[in-house]
């Protein structure tokens, strides 16, 4: 479930609720294309805008639909308490495993977010992935928590954010982490413009948001990484450079993943809870032209 290509998809809602048939048709293809794993609730998922009934629900519809494709569940709110909630949810839904941030709105330190994390596991049944995104927890983990946090008997894997850099310069930094985490726990690399020099670089997976909607293309870069033709990955993920000039246009990925998503009606419109937008206008034409031209599946 660590390993290889795993698919976060959008959660298309509106303020009316969750398309709940548009989401399972989602979860559905990436189980056809036969991805490694599904991450439901992560960013891409919109969790943080969901209430507990909303994202059990999610969960529910996400484990039921994937069939023997692992599912692993976000988990990750502002009071410890309410994460236990949501892992309990996650783990009565059938949940693989679970993917837990360190929400928060007043800034966190070093022993609250170890603590979070330890009595987290202390109460799973199932695995836990630590998902370091500073983008938008405004937390960054040093590498010294992280080797304290994979010490606690749930954790198998650490989602990174992107590394910049070259191949060598990233391997550097992925070897820095892994001499101070176990070695049952895996390396996955986000940030999907990054991701093909991080699985070059060494990195056991791809937590991949533009994978939740095309499953097939992001699986070609990483089945190329995971055989060992460096060259191969680079160059296809390469091929996506005006996707990815687009994710950095637009604040990430979301606004991007979910417009697509309604261009090619496999959601409805509005598909993000507001104040969040799809893109309008003469940016929604642009990317219109940028899938017609790259041809994702």
């Amino acid at each position: 479930m660590f390993t290889g290509l795993s698919a976060f998809p959008l959660t298309p809602m509106s303020e009316r609720g969750i398309q709940e048939a548009a989401f399972t048709h989602l979860i559905e293809s990436l189980t056809a294309a036969r991805v490694d794993a599904i991450g439901a609730l992560g960013s891409t998922g919109s969790y943080a805008y969901l209430t507990r009934a909303e994202r059990a629900r999610v969960a529910k519809l996400a484990v039921a639909s994937a069939g023997d494709t692992p599912v692993m569940v976000g988990i990750g709110a502002l009071r410890t308490r309410d994460v236990l909630t949501l892992a309990e949810d996650a783990q009565l839904a059938g949940a693989s495993g679970v993917l837990l941030a360190p929400v928060s709105y007043q800034n966190l330190n070093d022993d609250e977010v170890f603590g979070l994390y330890d009595t987290v596991c202390r109460a799973l049944s199932v695995p836990l992935c630590v998902y370091d995104n500073p983008g938008t927890t405004h937390f960054a983990f040093s590498d010294e928590l992280h080797g304290r946090i994979a010490q606690l008997p749930q954790v198998r894997s650490i989602k990174i954010p992107g590394v910049p850099g070259d191949v060598e310069a990233v391997r550097a930094r992925v070897e820095r982490l892994r001499r101070l985490i176990p070695s049952d726990v895996t390396i996955g690399i986000s940030g999907d413009p990054l991701a093909a020099t991080g699985l070059a670089a060494g990195c056991d997976g791809w937590y991949s948001a533009i994978g939740g909607l095309y499953p097939r293309t992001m699986l070609a870069i990483t089945r190329a990484a995971q055989a060992g033709d460096t060259e191969q990955a680079l160059a296809l993920s390469a091929r996506l450079t005006p996707l990815w000039d687009s994710f950095r246009q637009h604040g990430g990925s979301l606004r991007v993943i979910a417009t697509a998503a309604e261009l090619q009606g496999l959601v409805s419109h509005p598909s993000l809870p507001l104040p969040l937008k799809t893109l309008e206008g003469a940016d929604r034409q642009a990317l219109a032209n940028v899938l017609e031209t790259l041809e994702l599946e």
